[in-house]
């Protein structure tokens, strides 16, 4: 529950379906709250099967508010990071389109800055052969999904669980693979 307003902020990342961005920012104690819903787009009021048939120009995203002397804006970009494939641009794992694009959505110029540097962070890693598309973007207006979508991985563990051990492998090689190539790099320049 939010107790004090002067100390919140919020961020706002599409990866994917917004399904498997809501638990592991909202399972964090310095969380006040993540919602699912839609930003970057012209249409007003979406609904998700409009956003679903990819003609409205909004992604999937989440809205997390959060205590900023808990977690800072930083811990969850890096976080933000580990949960998508920065180098996909047609959309996420097993969902494809434009509504599953990754995108971190910054509403001030220091959350872009972070964004930008963390960014630049991940190109110099050589950990992806691919180039890095994730796109950092002005917020525009977030548009909460209707509720029966909110809280999906609460409403369906048996699914959710299904499609995390999905991603988390897909990501999980993904990152063994970029380990390996990160120290070839090394051992090649040295």
């Amino acid at each position: 529950m939010i107790k004090d307003f002067t100390h919140q902020d919020y961020a706002v990342f599409g990866g994917g379906c917004f399904w498997c961005m809501v638990e592991p920012f909202e399972t964090r104690a310095s969380i006040d709250s993540v919602l699912s819903g839609f930003t970057g787009g012209d249409t007003q009021y979406p609904s998700y099967d409009e956003v679903l048939s990819g003609g409205t120009g909004h992604v999937e995203a989440v809205e997390i508010i959060f205590d900023t002397r808990k977690i800072s804006y930083q811990e969850l970009v890096d976080l933000y990071w580990q949960l998508i494939d920065p180098t996909d641009n047609q959309g996420q794992f097993q969902d494809r389109g434009n509504q599953y694009r990754p995108i971190i959505f910054v509403r001030n110029e220091q959350q872009r800055k972070i964004a930008e540097k963390s960014k630049q962070k991940m190109i110099e890693s050589a950990r992806y052969k691919q180039p890095i598309i994730t796109e950092i973007k002005a917020i525009s207006t977030f548009w909460p999904v209707e509720n029966h979508y909110q809280q999906f991985y609460k409403k369906n563990p048996k699914r959710y669980k299904r499609i995390k051990r999905y991603r988390q492998r897909f990501l999980f090689y993904q990152y063994l693979k970029g380990e390996i190539r990160r120290r070839w790099h090394k051992i090649k320049n040295n």
